[in-house]
């Protein structure tokens, strides 16, 4: 599978460049070929749960595609050189694959969530995408799945023809999820964690202001301040500390490059 040849890492992690219409145009080409791969849309805490835990941090490394889901790693990809660089939000790239989807006639499966809301979110997406067509939909129990039941799910998807699957799950669970699945389900699988909460109107997003500033942080917190706040909190300031470690040693390296190569000359 060629991967995205643009790309940065960031605290160990492959971010890619792409866009919302680059990330479309892969994931067509992926689906009418059946490739069984998967797609991560990458947020701080993603990205910080990846640097504390190793194997985590290779199922992220080993996807299809790493899209920048939030504005400090498009920020952080505009420092390490991807001038142009822009954000692609895991709900938007919802929307916009089920837009593309409808032109091409590939049909969607949604797997997590609970009952209610795979229910509701499927309902509010052939709304807004009257053409669209959900394969089937899925909400498995929040306890970990026996092995029977787990190729019991990807054998329902299977059978419905689904191209494409929406997983989610929340991380890390969905990514670890899609790793386990790759090659054994001939789809493209896409985490989208929150989407499943917003999409079917549970939850609400944040203001597209605070989005554009990085600030959507701020009002999940403010949403589930007992929830989010350690992850909000910790996360981000790790994160601040980390990646200007990061950007410093870059630096650092670029201004003693010419000496190096002077004194090994």
């Amino acid at each position: 599978m060629q991967l995205n040849q643009s790309a940065e890492k960031i605290l160990g992690t492959r971010v890619d460049s792409t866009t919302y219409e680059d990330a479309c145009d892969r994931i067509s080409t992926w689906a009418k070929a059946k490739q069984s791969c998967y797609i991560v849309a990458a947020n701080v805490h993603v990205v910080m749960t990846a640097y504390w835990n190793r194997a985590y941090r290779r199922v992220l490394n080993h996807a299809a595609l790493v899209t920048p889901d939030g504005m400090p790693l498009v920020w952080g990809l505009r420092w390490l050189g991807i001038a142009r660089q822009s954000r692609v939000y895991g709900p938007d790239l919802m929307l916009a694959w089920c837009d593309r989807a409808v032109q091409e006639h590939l049909p969607i499966y949604l797997y997590g969530g609970t009952d209610a809301m795979v229910q509701r979110l499927s309902q509010n997406l052939q709304q807004q995408f009257p053409q669209l067509i959900v394969a089937g939909v899925h909400a498995p129990p929040f306890r970990p799945l026996t092995l029977e039941e787990e190729a019991a799910d990807i054998a329902t998807i299977h059978q419905s023809g689904a191209a494409v699957v929406f997983v989610g799950l929340g991380c890390p669970k969905q990514e670890e999820w899609m790793a386990r699945q790759q090659d054994k389900l001939n789809a493209v699988m896409i985490g989208v964690g929150a989407a499943f909460s917003f999409h079917s109107g549970m939850v609400s997003q944040a203001p597209r202001w605070m989005m554009a500033w990085g600030l959507e942080w701020v009002y999940r917190l403010w949403q589930e301040p007992r929830r989010l706040w350690r992850r909000y909190v910790l996360n981000n300031t790790a994160f601040l500390v980390l990646f200007g470690l990061q950007l410093m040693n870059r630096t650092m390296r670029s201004i003693l490059k010419p000496y190096s190569e002077h004194s090994s000359g």
